[in-house]
């Protein structure tokens, strides 16, 4: 009797002493960096990022938070620091929901930032689940509970992905690392929080954002069939904008929100209003209760990019209907620091007139040629906000 239980006694030491080695390491290592930076170890980071956004909270200094959808996650925080006059963290998420975004923005915003740009893109507002109940986030990280900070140390991924941190500090390991985050076996690569999201310095951008590839994905998005754009559902995404959104804002008076509705293709539009032209009236409806709300706020600074002929209806500016070149981010940073397209709070809804008549106008028959040379020109804009952007 006494032989096994020395046996299960020993087996369940030799248990306890591996988990311990193993949390031990992972806490050392640290990939995510939630306990705060290594100096013995250069980190490294990784493009999921409803899983870095957790690290980047409680690693980097910051005064300004963007948060949004894949519109803004190849933005550089350099190129926001530099235009903005600020130290950035980037917590966009591509296809994130208001609760995603609402929930991780939170968690930054216990760092008392003094600024906030969010993207307001109209498609994160609808239906979705709760936050425990998303599959691709891990809600307790950010919470950085006993179970989320459990799980973390004790994870098997987290300790393969700390070995190979810790390998790659040896300069020839580094390049078999690099291939092993190639093959989408590891998830922490890269070593440059600028890095992360971004277009790598050697892409070719013309292959990727061109008219040829745009024109392409209208072909195909005019054959959608109608019931696709059942998500455009007034209600639900009044009610998610208004705890998600709203909310956040209302919660934090002393910070400053730079909000801004994207340029996407007018293709989009002219999709939607020719597969289901009742959901281009939903978007209208929504963004008139939306602008209401957000230009009532005394610490919002609004920006609709929607109307903007010369970069929306340049074929060239986009990859698919919604996507558009880096060219186009540094336009849209620029506006934000001088306040150009700065909705108008005493004309909240001029921007959207015109983009409504540029839907109603567009002949989906034709194809635009390659720039336009009148685009935008002559337009007067009233903008009470002008001068006034989001650079601190």
């Amino acid at each position: 009797m006494i032989r096994p239980f020395k046996s299960v006694a020993y087996f369940l030491g030799a248990a306890m002493a591996t988990t311990l080695v193993i949390a031990t390491f992972n806490f050392l290592v640290d990939p995510l960096q939630l306990f705060g930076r290594r100096g013995f170890i250069r980190p490294s980071y990784t493009s999921d990022s409803r899983l870095q956004n957790a690290g980047l909270i409680r690693s980097q200094d910051f005064d300004a938070v963007l948060m949004g959808t894949s519109l803004s996650v190849h933005l550089r925080q350099g190129d926001i620091d530099r235009n903005l006059g600020v130290h950035s963290v980037k917590l966009a998420m591509s296809g994130s929901t208001s609760v995603e975004q609402s929930f991780v923005l939170r968690a930054a915003l216990e760092r008392k930032p003094r600024l906030v740009i969010w993207e307001l893109d109209d498609r994160a507002f609808f239906s979705a689940s709760d936050i425990d109940s998303d599959e691709f986030i891990q809600a307790d990280l950010y919470r950085r509970n006993l179970s989320g900070i459990t799980r973390y140390l004790l994870s098997l991924d987290t300790a393969r992905e700390s070995l190979w941190i810790a390998l790659s500090q040896i300069r020839p390991l580094k390049t078999i690392a690099h291939a092993l985050a190639a093959a989408q076996y590891l998830k922490f690569y890269g070593n440059e929080v600028d890095e992360i999201g971004a277009l790598a310095a050697n892409v070719d951008v013309t292959a990727i954002y061109n008219a040829s590839r745009l024109r392409a994905a209208f072909a195909v998005s005019e054959k959608y069939p109608k019931t696709i754009y059942a998500r455009y559902n007034y209600d639900d995404m009044v009610r998610n904008f208004d705890r998600d959104f709203m909310s956040v804002i209302d919660e934090h008076p002393d910070m400053t929100f730079c909000i801004f509705v994207p340029p996407y293709s007018i293709l989009q539009f002219v999709t939607i209003r020719d597969v289901a032209p009742e959901a281009v009236q939903t978007i209208y409806d929504f963004s008139v209760y939306a602008f209401n709300r957000l230009t009532e706020a005394s610490n919002v600074v609004l920006f609709d990019f929607r109307d903007i002929e010369e970069i929306t209806h340049d074929l060239d500016n986009y990859m698919d209907l919604l996507h558009y070149t880096p060219a186009v981010d540094q336009r849209l940073l620029s506006f934000l620091a001088t306040g150009e397209h700065a909705v108008d709070r005493a004309a909240p809804f001029a921007s959207l007139d015109r983009l409504r008549k540029q839907i109603a106008d567009f002949d989906s028959a034709t194809v635009l040629p390659h720039s336009l040379q009148t685009a935008g020109g002559g337009q007067e804009r009233p903008n009470l906000l002008a001068g006034t952007g989001c650079r601190r």
